[in-house]
Formats: structure tokens, sequence, C-alpha cells
């Protein structure tokens, strides 16, 4: 590979790696070329991206504020699931097609500049959704409004069941 090539990679990958804040290093040793491609659409549908990297070009594209135990995991064939927005989804993308496939296992990744061991993916990958998650959160939030709301009603409706009882009696 010429030394241009080579420079012009690690700038990708350092800008990649700035844009992101959540990534996945990714083992693809036994993934046919049919299973990569049916694995890149789906990245490609869901926005996010997915390359594979020289070693030794990636560990010069990271910045020195990377965790150092991150480094160590940039050994063999080295792929790079990067997230831009939804790092929960791609996590559960990686492990739901790992499954089917039996293709893909994480080495370790970075998930919102925090470190994540391969052995922490499976429980990242079980978490819902940032929005799911936010849903749940108001839905406690507002339930005890909307309790008070029913206590202070309660009073009303039954003064109305008495009135219409009354009327019907009359």
């Amino acid at each position: 590979m010429i030394r241009e090539d080579k420079e012009k990679q690690v700038k990708e990958l350092s800008d990649s790696f700035e844009k992101h804040d959540s990534f996945y290093l990714v083992d693809f040793i036994k993934m046919s070329v049919a299973q990569a491609v049916e694995l890149r659409r789906i990245f490609r549908d869901n926005s996010y991206s997915f390359r594979v990297v020289k070693n030794r070009l990636a560990l010069r594209a990271l910045k020195k504020d990377f965790p150092e135990d991150l480094k160590t995991f940039f050994q063999g064939s080295t792929a790079i699931a990067f997230a831009s927005q939804n790092p929960v989804g791609l996590a559960r993308l990686i492990k739901d097609f790992s499954d089917r496939n039996k293709v893909l296992s994480v080495k370790a990744g970075l998930l919102e500049g925090q470190f994540l061991s391969s052995e922490r993916f499976t429980e990242v990958a079980a978490l819902r959704s940032r929005e799911d998650l936010i849903a749940k959160v108001g839905n406690l939030m507002a339930l005890p409004l909307i309790k008070l709301l029913w206590t202070w009603q309660a009073p009303l409706n039954s003064i109305g069941r008495l009135l219409s009882q009354l009327k019907t009696k009359k």
C-alpha cells in the first residue's frame, strides 16, 4: 500500500473517531462475502457504518484520550461499527446478526466515550432504546399527577351520579 493511501485512511479513520462517540470493534473471521454484503446493507439502512480496518492504521488514528484498554483489542481481523445516534440499536443489530449467522464477535467498544468490554456488550444489547427509556421516565413522572387528577375528579363524579339518580327517582 502506498504511503499516501495509508495517510488518507488514517485521516478518514481519525475523522470517524472524532465524529462518533460510540463504536464497536468486531471480529469477522468466519464471515462470507454474502453475509458481509447483507450486514453492510442492514447498517446502511439504519444509518450506521461498518469498516474493515488495518490494525496499525487504526491505532495511529486513535486519539491519545481513548482508553488504553481499547488499544489492546486491535489484533487479528478487525472491523469497526460506528454509531452516530443510537449505540444501543447498533449493539442490538450486531447481536441479532451474530445470533442468526454465528459469524461476528464483539471484541470491545466505546459507548458514549466509555470503554466497553465484550462481556458488557450483551448487557448493552439487551437495553431498550433511548426513546423507550425517555418515554418510560416521562410516564413515571406523569403518573402521580394523573392519579391526583383522578382523586380530585372522584367527588365530582359521585355528585353527578347522585344528582342523576335523584332526577330519575322524581
